[in-house]
């Protein structure tokens, strides 16, 4: 019994820590996404300076800035995406916390009760001996 709960606890620990670097992932990716559309912002922005024309609909404006905004907006929008994901990740995380936790709980309520029953049969043993001793006397 004891190896069996060990290894759900192990099994149950890798969950734990495949869901955290899961979420790591998610968020990196996350972060990279906005750097990157934060980069785009400040290239438009230059864009804009040196050309003179910020209007998107004027004639004349940059097919450099154009396309930085789709991909600026692209980018935006798969942040977006991920962070629906990366939500969905921190309560697989909580969920494989919590199963943690109750295997955990199952395996000390288990230790705790074998342990009180071998101290219940040490206690018998020496009662019995104390009743042996009493009667020979």
């Amino acid at each position: 019994m004891k190896s069996r709960n060990e290894s759900l606890i192990r099994l149950k620990k890798f969950d734990v820590d495949e869901k955290r670097r899961q979420l790591s992932q998610i968020e990196m990716m996350v972060g990279d996404f906005e750097r990157m559309a934060s980069e785009l912002d400040q290239q438009i922005e230059i864009e804009h300076q040196k050309t003179g024309i910020s209007d998107v609909a004027h004639f004349a404006y940059s097919t450099f800035a154009r396309a930085a905004i789709t991909r600026r907006d692209n980018l935006l929008t798969s942040a977006s995406d991920m962070k629906a994901q990366e939500e969905a990740a921190q309560d697989a995380l909580a969920e494989a916390l919590e199963d943690l936790k109750k295997v955990e709980i199952l395996d000390e309520r288990e230790k705790k009760r074998i342990s009180d029953e071998q101290a219940k049969h040490e206690q018998n043993e020496y009662d019995e001996i104390a009743r042996m001793r009493h009667i020979s006397r």
